[in-house]
């Protein structure tokens, strides 16, 4: 299976790019590395990438160069996985991470190991999700909100929310239960993934923010302390 995917690895330290680009090939997947997201772009315009690996900083010009490259990435193709590797991991470099798309944030300091089956649990689950959309359908309307299966998208007030594709999962998951508590694992279990709890959270903040672009008034989603999440439903 790795043999047929393709990796592209954004990193501008050669050492750290040299040694990742080794060890993800020695795994059996096929890495194409860059130390610019210019050069990077190009390259994904021009060729299928199975998955995005990018650090933030790529050099002392472009210290924010992996979230404009992957907020670039989200426009022109939405469900592709995208996995931060970045020695910048507070939780305010997380959340921003999130709520430009990327579907998971790593520091630097996790074992290749646990890289691998991060990788490895985000392709099986857009495998999954991409195999499921023909057999779904648009939901009846739940308050404000629709959900269409089909294009994995959700409406608000009849106007699109831009949501990634995990992040439609956890807010269907929610949505499709409403007033019960959803856990961080059942909310992991509906977007086939396993992740640290504040990723969770992080996920949750980006939802709330893109319903309130839409309406400034939303507030369907609720925090259970130290448990999970729960989907209030209003009137219409």
């Amino acid at each position: 299976m790795t043999q047929e995917i393709k990796i592209v690895l954004v990193e501008d330290e050669d050492v750290l790019r040299e040694n990742y680009q080794e060890l993800l090939t020695l795994e059996g997947y096929q890495v194409i590395s860059f130390d610019n997201r210019h050069d990077a772009f190009d390259f994904f315009q021009n060729n299928n990438v199975d998955i995005a690996i990018l650090d933030v900083k790529l050099g002392n010009d472009d210290q924010e160069g992996g979230f404009l490259l992957c907020t670039e990435l989200r426009k022109k193709w939405p469900g592709m996985p995208i996995i931060f590797l970045s020695s910048k991991s507070t939780e305010h470099d997380k959340i921003s991470g999130m709520r430009l798309g990327a579907d998971d944030y790593l520091g630097k300091d996790v074992s290749m190991e646990y890289l691998v089956v991060r990788i490895e649990a985000l392709l099986k689950r857009f495998k999954f999700i991409t195999s499921n959309r023909k057999n779904g359908s648009v939901s009846e309307p739940k308050g404000h909100l629709i959900i269409d299966d089909q294009q994995s998208i959700m409406l608000w007030k009849e106007q699109s929310v831009h949501l990634t594709l995990t992040q439609f999962w956890i807010c269907k998951q929610l949505a499709e239960n409403p007033g019960k508590v959803q856990t961080y694992n059942a909310l992991m279990k509906a977007a086939n993934l396993y992740v640290e709890p504040n990723t969770i959270t992080a996920h949750i903040k980006t939802i709330r923010a893109r319903f309130k672009e839409l309406d400034d008034a939303f507030n369907c989603i609720r925090n259970e302390r130290g448990t999970g999440y729960r989907w209030i439903e209003i009137e219409v």
